[in-house]
């Protein structure tokens, strides 16, 4: 394809036809952008950042008909696209190559329809950072697509500044079969009301690093755009997760489409944008005053928890199996305080008060004294109900118990306690220190008072606290995992690479990691324990552990910690 002397013409000027443009005169290409009406073009040259004499904005289709790549970023409507390509077929030359910004449709569909189904394309582009370089964009062939053509657009494609990633006529392709299910899910527990729209956004951007919460995302997409994708996925494949949740119909029938609109899940212009939502607890809730804490436990998560705690000013208390345990937890924390002072995130002088607030034993009755208790042992729920069951024998009355369990029911420690009302899950992310989120989740027995003192002890560890009842996954696991499962059945599908589907996730959407990559430093063992307990809890079969994560599992493949899972590793 003759891209560098070539005219490109883009039809439709929203959010992804825009940021087309913008690539497109910033790489000082000539550009014809056009719209259906005055009004529209009007709106969509609005959203054009860049400037220059390389545009021509018109309503008028046949002002395309000497372009070398024509572009069509419609709403997703399969007869609207094939219908502009059929329009357009006779009144371009031969050597004119069609690209489909489609997210749902098929490309082979579309090309077929357009008359010329070896010169057409599929370009999904992620316009939601436009100036991010380095960013991916899948290039999606047909089994007529001539290779020249590929070629073609992908060194287009790396002139812009971009990635291109060759991907499989499939379904959603790799960025949008992961994200829009990933999207729906968040707004079906949103409408659920099982979590606000700021505790959502707010757990997936501090728990994961995500660039923007689910529900922001959509804003910024246009919830119009979601409906449109989700609807055309669901129509091809059937599968439940992409079947539209009723929120955004209702929502897109009101006219409440995002960011463009003024106004979706969040309002803008007042105040109320949405780059990173409210703490999400409960407010003025009351709590009782903690001046001491214990940690049980001697594993990262114990001793990242033991170390923010002493760190806060807190006298705090770690309680391991047996002394051997105890004194390697408090070297642990010593060891992490001491790297912190190397690189000048911590006074010397706040090492050494951190560690004299810092205690450990190895005997329950050592945690008699303290407030507050967080149980971080193994993910065994036989486990934690036997410490649960100790620090109630020990534990002052009034004294908040707290589980850090990030899958097992929190009402099961609960009910091993006589005291059901003053425990509640504080799900810290790995590694504490770092890491700024904290996932408070009630049962149907934790009291006001219990939950209150958590989102407080939480909110003076620095820590942002978000709320969510009792249920398998809390907020974070229940999002992330069901996009992870997706990931490894995809790769087992053998229409991308392990390489391929991580870079589209983090060079397309900005996520920062990979879901292969992400999954191996997890380690698919834990991995595939979680996804089974949202499997056996929710019982949806869409939920079922991905075949190719149990044979990993199987052969002992469990990830980086032994050097092999879904990508290599060296140990």
């Amino acid at each position: 394809m003759p891209h560098h002397s070539s005219t490109v013409a883009v039809f439709g000027l929203g959010t992804t036809g825009a940021h087309l443009v913008d690539l497109l005169l910033r790489a000082g290409r000539q550009v014809i952008a056009v719209e259906a009406d005055d009004t529209a073009l009007r709106r969509g040259r609005a959203r054009v950042a860049a400037t220059g004499d390389g545009a021509e904005f018109t309503t008028d289709p046949a002002r395309a008909a000497g372009a070398g790549l024509v572009i069509e970023a419609l709403p997703e409507r399969l007869e609207a696209k094939r219908g502009l390509f059929a329009r357009l077929h006779p009144l371009c030359p031969p050597h004119t190559v069609f690209a489909t910004t489609t997210t749902g449709l098929s490309v082979t569909e579309i090309a077929f329809g357009a008359g010329r189904a070896d010169r057409t394309v599929g370009l999904h582009l992620f316009p939601l950072d436009p100036v991010r370089e380095g960013a991916a964009v899948e290039v999606v062939g047909t089994p007529l697509t001539a290779d020249g053509v590929l070629a073609g657009i992908g060194e287009l494609i790396r002139d812009l500044g971009r990635i291109p990633v060759p991907v499989a006529d499939r379904p959603g392709f790799i960025g949008g079969a992961l994200t829009m299910a990933y999207l729906n899910d968040a707004v079906t527990m949103y409408e659920r009301r099982y979590a606000s729209r700021d505790s959502i956004d707010t757990a997936m951007t501090l728990g994961c690093g995500l660039p923007r919460g689910p529900l922001a995302h959509l804003d910024e997409m246009g919830l119009d755009t979601a409906y449109d994708a989700l609807e055309a996925l669901y129509g091809r494949t059937g599968d439940p997760r992409f079947a539209p949740a009723p929120t955004l119909s209702h929502m897109v029938a009101a006219g409440l489409t995002g960011r463009a609109a003024g106004r979706g899940f969040y309002a803008y212009g007042t105040g109320d944008g949405a780059p990173e939502g409210a703490a999400g607890g409960p407010a003025a809730a009351p709590s009782r005053p903690v001046r001491r804490i214990g940690v049980v436990g001697s594993g990262t998560m114990a001793v990242g928890i033991a170390e923010v705690c002493a760190r806060s000013g807190l006298p705090t208390v770690l309680v391991a199996r047996s002394e051997l345990r105890a004194k390697e937890a408090r070297a642990a924390v010593e060891r992490s305080l001491e790297r912190g002072v190397r690189r000048g995130k911590l006074a010397p002088e706040a090492l050494g008060a951190s560690m004299d607030r810092l205690s450990t034993g190895w005997a329950m009755d050592a945690l008699g004294e303290c407030d507050l208790v967080v149980e971080a042992v193994a993910e065994d729920i036989g486990v934690k109900r036997a410490v649960f069951a100790a620090l109630d024998a020990v534990c002052p009355p009034g004294a908040v118990l707290a589980t850090s369990t990030s899958s097992l029911p929190v009402i099961e420690c609960a009910m091993a306690t006589g005291r059901p009302e003053d425990v509640v899950g504080m799900h810290f992310f790995n590694p504490a220190p770092v890491m700024r989120l904290v996932e408070v989740a009630h049962t149907v027995l934790t009291s006001p008072e219990t939950l209150g003192t958590a989102h407080a002890v939480a909110a003076g560890l620095g820590k942002r606290a978000v709320d969510c009842p009792d249920r398998a996954g809390f907020i974070v696991n229940a999002l992330l995992f069901p996009y992870l499962n997706s990931a490894v059945a995809m790769l087992a599908e053998g229409l991308a690479t392990a390489e391929e589907i991580d870079t589209v996730m983090t060079a397309g959407l900005g996520y920062p990691m990979g879901p292969l990559r992400l999954l191996d430093v997890i380690g698919l063992d834990v991995s595939l324990a979680i996804q089974r307990t949202l499997h056996r809890t929710f019982r949806e079969p869409q939920l079922t552990p991905a075949r190719h994560l149990e044979l990993l599992v199987d052969a002992g493949h469990l990830g980086r910690k032994t050097g092999r899972g879904l990508h290599p590793h060296d140990v």
